[in-house]
């Protein structure tokens, strides 16, 4: 397949610049955006940035590198969703593991799965409050996992009450030892409380001013916000599903956060909220209490919580993104 960059128009040499533009928009541990792009023609260079790690809360770089999977399937929907075909090529330098992958723009068919996805890269927001008690179609909870699935990733929906139980009980007591960890407490005063015009961070309009219900411990880890949240009287129709890989290298953390936007995107396609709970994969002891409540012998990526919103809700607002100028190597 000829590289695109070979006869650029004017109007199609801005293209990689757009879609790492728009691809800016994915979600990131705390908000940290532990990424940076080099641009060149007809192709994007995604590095992971060091001066961005979060050592306290993610001690193995787990959550970094999911976070930039993430980015670079938003990436990927931007090409799509702006006309042009792509092909990634993953950890394509040996010799430099903060190089994590390389996008080149080439001619050739569009990802159509990517590009119905495009209208939702502005709309899809972590949503922390309560959800309904409305349970995910199965259906529809079935399209999601098939959507991991073509990243090679297995999304395990946490439905049974007795494994839905041990999986709560993981979430909680990991809540609870991370904050032992050092560093850790410090690492999150310092992403919930940016100074105004950091565009990055937490800040207290995206979480709920309100507490959970009863025994969802394991919802809570930021300080109290001011977004209106209330919690019903009812069960949480809220259902988790866990990411899981064959292996733990940095390739399949990197794709793990590639299936997770793809889930969180097709999620918000279909009129659903969404939140990710990372604290039970931060630390190697919960994240071996997590792989034995499920059963599993493949290795824990990330935890997703997907469901209805409440009727009457209020929108979750943006959070804030670090321009372009700031995430590119010269």
């Amino acid at each position: 397949m000829p590289a695109r960059s070979a006869g650029l128009s004017d109007v199609d040499s801005r293209l990689p610049e757009r879609a790492v533009e728009l691809a800016l928009r994915a979600p990131s541990v705390h908000n940290s955006q532990p990424w940076i792009f080099r641009i060149g023609s007809g192709e994007v260079q995604l590095y992971a940035d060091p001066g961005r790690h979060l050592p306290g809360t993610d001690p193995d770089r787990r959550d970094l590198l999911l976070s930039c999977g993430a980015v670079l399937h938003h990436l990927a929907v931007a090409a799509a969703g702006l006309g042009s075909a792509i092909r990634i090529e993953r950890m394509p330098d040996p010799e430099d593991s903060r190089h994590l992958a390389t996008v080149r723009f080439v001619d050739g068919p569009l990802d159509r799965t990517a590009a119905v996805l495009f209208g939702q890269l502005g709309r899809r927001h972590t949503d922390r409050r309560s959800f309904t008690d409305e349970p995910i179609p199965p259906a529809r909870l079935a399209a999601l996992v098939r959507r991991a699935r073509a990243h090679g990733v297995s999304a395990l929906p946490v439905v049974e009450p007795r494994v839905l139980a041990g999986v709560a009980e993981v979430l909680a007591a990991a809540a609870d030892e991370q904050r032992h960890e050092p560093g850790y407490l410090a690492e999150l005063l310092q992403w919930t409380h940016r100074y105004a015009d950091g565009r990055d961070g937490v800040p207290v309009g995206a979480v709920p001013s309100s507490a959970t219900r009863p025994g969802e411990r394991h919802l809570l880890r930021f300080p109290s916000g001011s977004l209106p949240g209330r919690a019903t009287d009812g069960p949480d129709g809220g259902t988790l599903l866990v990411l899981v890989t064959p292996g733990d290298l940095t390739v399949d953390r990197l794709v793990a956060g590639e299936a997770a936007s793809d889930v969180l995107l097709t999620s918000t396609r279909a009129g659903l909220a969404t939140a990710v709970l990372s604290q039970a994969v931060e630390l190697s002891t919960s994240r071996e209490r997590l792989r034995k409540a499920l059963g599993t012998a493949e290795d824990p990526q990330l935890v997703l919580r997907i469901g209805t919103p409440l009727a009457g809700a209020s929108p979750v607002p943006d959070t804030p993104r670090r321009p372009l100028r700031s995430v590119l190597l010269r």
